[in-house]
C-alpha cells in the first residue's frame, strides 16, 4: 500500500486511489456525531445556497454551515459538534457546507476511486476499513488551513502509522494539538460559532466505531456510516 499525503484543497484535487479527507476542527467531527446520533446521511456541498436548497427538498433535513470559519446568518448550526451532539438525528439528514472539509471531499471525489471523511473520533475505524480494502494507493488529505492545521496533520500522522501497522504515541499527538497556539486561542471560547466544548468533542480519539464513506449519488456527495472490517 502506497500512502501519500497531499495538503489542502489543491491537494484534494490531486488525490487518487482511496482518498482520506481529514477535517478534525470540525467538519468530519460534526458529521460523525450526527451519524452516531442516528442521521441517515450527511450531504456535503460546496456553498451555502446549495446547502439550503438541498435541505429544502428533504423533509426534516438540517443545515450546518460556516464561511471562513464563522457562522452564517439564518443558519443555526455553525459547524459545531457541540450543537450537533445535542440533537435528535434519528432518520434525519445533515447538509454540510464548510470552508475546508466539505470542499476537500467534493474536490477529491472528482478523481479518487473512493472518498472517506476522517477525523480523530473515527480514526481507528477508518484505518481498519482501509487496511481491509488493501488498495494500492491511499491519499491522506489534511484540509484545515490549507493542510497546515496541526490537528489535521496529527490525524494524518496517526492514520499513516496505523495503515502501516506501526506503533504510534497517540497521546503525544494529542498533546501536540493542545500545545498549539491556535488550539489555545480556540479554547478561550471567543470565536463566534466555535464553543470551547467543540475541542473536547473533537479530540475524543476513536470514540465511534464506524467509517464515513462518501458516495456520489444523484449528483450529491452523500456521507454514510459503515462498519469497519475486523482486520
Amino acid at each position: 500500500m502506497d500512502v501519500r499525503v497531499e495538503l489542502g484543497l489543491e491537494g484534494a484535487a490531486r488525490a487518487r486511489g482511496v482518498a482520506i479527507v481529514i477535517d478534525v476542527f470540525r467538519a468530519f467531527t460534526v458529521s460523525a456525531y450526527a451519524l452516531a446520533g442516528g442521521a441517515v446521511e450527511c450531504i456535503l456541498v460546496r456553498d451555502v445556497d446549495e446547502a439550503v436548497e438541498v435541505a429544502g427538498r428533504i423533509p426534516g433535513a438540517v443545515v450546518s454551515a460556516e464561511v471562513d470559519g464563522l457562522p452564517v446568518e439564518g443558519i443555526s448550526i455553525s459547524n459545531s459538534p457541540t450543537q450537533v451532539a445535542g440533537l435528535d438525528w434519528e432518520g434525519r439528514t445533515l447538509v454540510q457546507r464548510t470552508s475546508a472539509g466539505t470542499q476537500g471531499a467534493t474536490a477529491a471525489a472528482v478523481r479518487a476511486e473512493r472518498v472517506i471523511a476522517a477525523s480523530l473520533v473515527v480514526a481507528g475505524a477508518t484505518a481498519r476499513f482501509v487496511r481491509a480494502l488493501d488498495p494500492p494507493l491511499v491519499t491522506l488529505v489534511p484540509t484545515g488551513g490549507e493542510g497546515r492545521h496541526v490537528e489535521d496533520l496529527a490525524c494524518a500522522e496517526l492514520l499513516e502509522a496505523r495503515l502501516a501497522g506501526r506503533p504510534v504515541e497517540a497521546e503525544a499527538l494529542l498533546d501536540r494539538v493542545r500545545a498549539d497556539d491556535r488550539y489555545r486561542r480556540l479554547a478561550g471560547g471567543s470565536v463566534p460559532g466555535f464553543p470551547a466544548t467543540d475541542l473536547d468533542l473533537a479530540l475524543q480519539l476513536d470514540r465511534f466505531d464506524f467509517v464515513q464513506e462518501a458516495v456520489l449519488e444523484d449528483g450529491l456527495l452523500r456521507l454514510r456510516a459503515a462498519a469497519p472490517s475486523s482486520r
